[in-house]
């Protein structure tokens, strides 16, 4: 079982240069950085509804788009993710949450299985939200979850393009606070891993 489930890891290619310093067992708290306002405020939502404590600090190409850091952003929470819950011993391993935000309603649930799969359905409106491309709210999730070797069923349903996101990214922080948590001391798989 882990005990000090805190891990900084660092991400450096062409087009991105990130650091994110993840605490699962936190108070919510973030200090986050992307260059990108919106997917900040996202990011921020998603550490405080889960308590995990969050920074992130990311310098990408933004001048071309949004979709690599988008992408290296979620491709490192990931591995943080995974790095932090070593053998996952304990673990709830599932979580569910649903989420309202006025008019929308997003449904998430996780399964920290060691197995990457990924179901989205929702449709935004609009090709952006603030800053970033609605397409790229998806290609975060499936990012997400590949490094993170993690499980996601997301739906999401509503008229407001950023009350559907944000309800998403809520509902993912308390999904996974939720499957997290340490409650015994097995590994709740039937292959004896995850």
């Amino acid at each position: 079982m882990v005990e000090n489930r805190i891990v900084k890891l660092t991400r450096k290619t062409k087009e991105t240069d990130i650091e994110i310093e993840l605490n699962i067992d936190g108070n919510g708290n973030s200090s986050i950085d992307t260059g990108l306002k919106f997917f900040d405020h996202m990011l921020d939502s998603f550490s405080r509804h889960g308590f995990f404590d969050l920074k992130v600090k990311a310098v990408g190409d933004i001048e071309v788009d949004d979709h690599h850091t988008v992408e290296d952003t979620a491709l490192l929470l990931g591995e943080c993710f995974k790095e932090a819950l070593g053998d996952k011993k304990g673990i709830d391993r599932m979580g569910f949450s649903v989420v309202p935000m006025d008019e929308s309603l997003a449904q998430v649930a996780v399964d920290i299985s060691g197995r990457n799969y990924t179901v989205f359905n929702t449709n935004f409106k609009y090709q952006k939200i603030g800053d970033i491309n609605s397409e790229n709210v998806k290609h975060f999730m499936e990012s997400f979850a590949n490094t993170g070797l993690i499980n996601l069923n997301i739906k999401a349903e509503g008229e407001n393009d950023h009350h559907i996101c944000e309800a998403i990214f809520k509902a993912l922080g308390r999904s996974l606070n939720k499957a997290t948590k340490i409650t015994h001391d097995q590994i709740l798989s039937t292959k004896g891993k995850l």
